[in-house]
């Protein structure tokens, strides 16, 4: 039987308020000149220094010519560098530049805002148990798809063996 109230199921609340997060933190960052992409792939770099484009792009599960756009207008902005990899001359490691870290410093304030905003009226108990819950759920669903993966290619290799024993 269909859920009668979806607005009480987890999924639903985790994806709207997945939105409503993203959409208070957008209209903060607008007012720097970013766009979600861009802060997204700088916040990522903020992580991830020396990455290559192709890891990025799946880490920001995007493909890799949006993502080569967003480079290029952030290198331009002289937020992003691109530098050749040491070994490897058809890669590109990404390194935050020099000017990323203003931005990325107002960004990180913008979020403290947003999250502010998000569990006020909340207790330091209650918004512990909520960190408490969700980080649980991701581990749980990560713990999920590994196994699906695992269960997939075990599945592959089975039928591999049959198609060369037949």
């Amino acid at each position: 039987m269909a859920d009668p109230k979806p607005e009480q199921s987890i999924g639903f609340l985790i994806s709207d308020v997945s939105r409503l997060l993203r959409r208070n933190f957008d209209k903060r960052a607008q007012k720097i000149g970013l766009s979600r992409a861009q802060w997204q792939v700088l916040a990522w770099l903020k992580r991830h220094e020396g990455i290559s484009q192709t890891q990025l792009a799946d880490l920001l599960e995007m493909s890799p010519m949006t993502l080569v756009r967003l480079i290029d207008r952030l290198e331009m902005n002289g937020l992003v560098e691109r530098r050749a990899h040491p070994t490897d001359r058809r890669v590109y490691q990404l390194f935050l530049a020099g000017h990323a870290h203003p931005s990325l410093d107002r960004l990180w304030a913008m979020g403290a805002e947003t999250r502010a905003e998000a569990m006020s009226g909340l207790s330091a108990q209650t918004e512990a148990l909520l960190i408490d819950a969700m980080t649980k759920i991701r581990k749980n669903l990560i713990e999920a798809d590994a196994r699906a993966a695992a269960g997939f290619a075990a599945a592959e290799e089975e039928k591999e063996a049959a198609a060369q024993s037949a």
